[in-house]
């Protein structure tokens, strides 16, 4: 009948078992995704966040349009802060989404020690997890940042 619906299932192929240590492939001739290039920040004042960036963490703002702005950490990595629409949500630690920026510091307690001359709202006291050094933080917007020192890279 008009306007009756039916609920199909929709069906996912059940994918086939990864040994994620021995998945990655590296050549060119199967290297189809090569790395993230920017994670976005809506912000309801992008240019104020983008600076804040720049003279908070040494950052640089690399490229802009219409009132996006990228800025780019020493390493190279990027956020791209674009102008928000309505309001933010509420956001904890562990809610569902991406919940932290990491920052990659060469001297952690010096690192840690020019956030707090700078005023930045620091969330968390210092952690050591396995050797890991981090301290939680967040920008202007509120959005979560840790520092991260560590011992070694990860593979």
């Amino acid at each position: 009948m008009a306007g009756d619906s039916v609920n199909l299932p929709i069906l996912h192929p059940e994918p086939a078992p990864l040994n994620r240590r021995h998945f990655a492939c590296y050549t060119p001739e199967c290297m189809l995704y090569t790395g993230l290039e920017h994670t976005a920040i809506a912000s309801a004042e992008p240019q104020r966040l983008a600076d804040w960036y720049v003279h908070t963490l040494g950052f640089r703002i690399n490229y802009e349009y219409g009132g996006n702005y990228f800025v780019k950490a020493p390493n190279g990595a990027m956020l791209e802060i674009i102008p928000a629409e309505g309001e933010a949500l509420p956001a904890k630690m562990k809610t569902p989404g991406i919940r932290h920026i990491a920052v990659m510091v060469e001297d952690f307690d010096r690192a840690a020690e020019d956030l707090k001359q700078k005023g930045v709202a620091i969330v968390s006291e210092p952690l050591n997890l396995a050797g890991n050094r981090l301290l939680f933080f967040t920008d202007l917007d509120g959005n979560l940042l840790h520092l991260i020192a560590r011992p070694a890279p990860l593979p």
